[in-house]
């Protein structure tokens, strides 16, 4: 029997920062030991809001290239672009069909980007969620490393599932894998550099807010320096009214690699002149290699494109025989 198989993904919309480095694609490189990985670059999903066609295809290399040089090793994890496999949006139709719509209306995260877009919002915005179960459900993954954001989309995956089940298969032969939630490691949620409440986003416009991978040792040094604080002496974890606090602090527990005592410790009586340059040398250290490597790795595009062929390749012998497993239960005429 081989390993249990992992499925997870990131939108290329923007550039990759530190929220996204810690609370996924750290853990996906831990988790290549024990994981099948399948790592999908999801470039359906960031046209479901407006976006700009002479940036899409150069971010998606921008983001298998970051994938690689952060630890993703191409030999032991499958990494592609999602547009490439047409299995994607077609097992998404057939998921559209027997997806209630109250299901979709009701989720949170098409609710909140609903009301930023207005009267644009697009129906691929509302059937996100659908797209992201099919995205799921190719692959028959045991387990989906998910955040708390994504939750109630994890659910609706497996709900999608179940109902699928339920009418077109039987309890004793299921026509899908209904896989699991691996909710992510405690202490990889980063917040905002301006605002100690907000999760650090891609989204948000202010570029203060959080560090890129890609920012130069500079930049983050600026940015660490501008970031908000509090004017108590002596730096604290989890004291409610100081969340900048703790979130600059676990940062540096992170990426020293300490445990959250020894820095607790190490830092309980410095005053933030101190501890801003100590973080923000730390940081720079750590992203160091990996921006050696994403550079080197943008700059032969060759390799790039080798290493998503095959992933799409390995992708197609697992997703071509769902599809047509899924198609056969609701009763498609077979190929000839």
């Amino acid at each position: 029997m081989g390993k249990p198989r992992i499925l997870s993904g990131i939108q290329p919309t923007g550039n990759l920062h530190l929220g996204n480095y810690l609370g996924a694609i750290r853990n996906w490189v831990e988790l290549q030991a024990e994981y099948d990985c399948f790592l999908v670059v999801v470039d359906l999903h960031a046209i479901t809001v407006p976006h700009d066609p002479a940036q899409l295809a150069e971010n998606s290399y921008k983001i298998a290239a970051t994938y690689l040089a952060c630890g993703i090793d191409p030999e032991r994890s499958t990494i592609f672009i999602q547009s490439h496999l047409p299995a994607h949006s077609e097992l998404a139709w057939l998921f559209n069909c027997i997806t209630p719509l109250n299901w979709l209306e009701r989720m949170i995260q098409f609710k909140e980007k609903a009301v930023k877009q207005g009267e644009n919002v697009s129906i691929g915005l509302l059937d996100y969620p659908v797209l992201q179960a099919a995205d799921i459900l190719l692959y028959e993954p045991d387990v989906v490393p998910v955040g708390e954001d994504q939750k109630q989309h994890i659910e609706l995956t497996r709900d999608i599932a179940a109902r699928l089940n339920f009418q077109f298969g039987s309890e004793d032969k299921p026509v899908l894998k209904v896989p699991e939630p691996l909710i992510r490691k405690a202490g990889a949620r980063v917040m905002s550099l301006t605002d100690g409440t907000q999760k650090m986003s891609k989204s948000d416009p202010s570029d203060q807010s959080r560090i890129d991978l890609t920012d130069p040792p500079a930049v983050i040094t600026k940015k660490i320096k501008r970031a908000k604080t509090d004017p108590m002496r002596g730096l604290e974890f989890n004291n409610p009214d100081r969340p900048e606090c703790n979130n600059l602090l676990g940062l540096y527990q992170l990426f020293s690699n300490q445990t959250k005592a020894a820095v607790a410790e190490e830092c309980r009586e410095m005053g933030w002149g101190q501890f801003k340059p100590l973080l923000a040398e730390t940081i720079v250290a750590a992203l160091e290699p990996i921006q050696q490597r994403y550079h080197e790795l943008m700059r032969d595009r060759a390799y790039l494109e080798a290493v998503l062929r095959q992933g799409q390749e390995k992708a197609e012998q697992v997703a071509l025989p769902t599809l047509d497993k899924v198609k056969t239960a609701l009763g498609f005429a077979p190929k000839g």
